[in-house]
């Protein structure tokens, strides 16, 4: 079954200029076909401006068509009838966990969604605990969110949502304020989440090396999708990769440039220990 699926999505903004007058349309995402099935882990890549958060901000009705269809879990987001049903479906965690964090004590914090959803106190404080557990905060439910470092305050954003018990979880660009310590942090946090909870998730990034377990990805540039496949067939073609401006896993490049010399190094090699491997099996 599918999780989010769009046909022919197009989305628009309105050009202004500087006294506020529309002077013409910026189509931002043009024409996007896109099916992510229950529990897949999706990545979703660009540089800045290709359209890759604009589309994020669809799966969670923040945004709606201009043309075109997005469903989620069936919900047609177009529909003012489904925006309930729609942003219960699908949490987003955006990149500055400070403008998702509004309590004043963890705790606090990730019971908001869930009372706002009319949830049962008993129930709340029970998903509060599971939530915190699961990402591996829960001895910092008593402590105050500004006193966290951006690895921590973007796993408690990431429980709040969890609390929530969406089906899907949209990430868009989790990781990008973080050092490399926070990125791996908040990474493992959703990882372990999809394998104990089965949500979806769709992570918005553009650092490649956040995406190579994902089951799925997807290239866009300019708001179309202009590539797709498994992580092995993406990063297999390195240079239509740097055209589109896109960083390459340092191993990936040094496995594509040994391959062009003539050694016998299959493409699409993401990881150290894959081509330790195949440079050991070399004659």
């Amino acid at each position: 079954m599918s999780m989010i699926q769009t046909e022919k999505l197009v989305f628009e903004y309105d050009k202004r200029d500087s006294e506020g007058n529309i002077t013409g349309k910026s189509r931002a995402i043009d024409e996007v076909d896109i099916d992510v099935k229950e529990g897949q882990f999706i990545a979703v890549l660009g540089h800045n401006g290709s359209g890759k958060s604009t589309f994020a901000k669809h799966i969670n009705a923040i945004l709606v068509p201009t043309e075109g269809t997005m469903w989620v879990d069936g919900k047609d987001t177009k529909k003012p009838e489904e925006l309930w049903n729609v942003r219960q479906t699908a949490g987003m965690v955006f990149q500055n966990p400070d403008n998702q964090i509004i309590g004043t004590v963890v705790e606090e914090d990730v019971g908001f969604g869930p009372e706002n959803l009319g949830v049962p106190t008993e129930e709340i404080w029970k998903r509060v605990e599971e939530s915190l557990r699961a990402v591996g905060m829960i001895s910092y439910r008593h402590h105050s969110p500004n006193k966290l470092s951006g690895g921590q305050k973007q796993r408690v954003a990431i429980a709040g949502v969890v609390a929530m018990e969406p089906k899907c979880i949209v990430l868009d660009e989790p990781t990008a304020m973080l050092d490399p310590v926070g990125r791996k942090e908040v990474l493992k946090t959703v990882q372990r989440l999809r394998e104990e909870k089965r949500v979806t998730v769709i992570l918005i990034t553009h650092y490649m090396e956040e995406v190579i377990d994902a089951d799925k990805i997807y290239v866009m540039d300019h708001g179309r999708v202009v590539m797709e496949g498994t992580p092995g067939e993406i990063f297999s073609q390195v240079d239509k990769l740097k055209d589109y401006r896109l960083d390459v896993p340092q191993v990936t490049i040094l496995a594509d440039n040994l391959r062009k010399r003539g050694l016998d190094i299959p493409a699409g090699i993401l990881r150290k220990e894959e081509l330790v491997k195949y440079l050991c099996q070399l004659d």
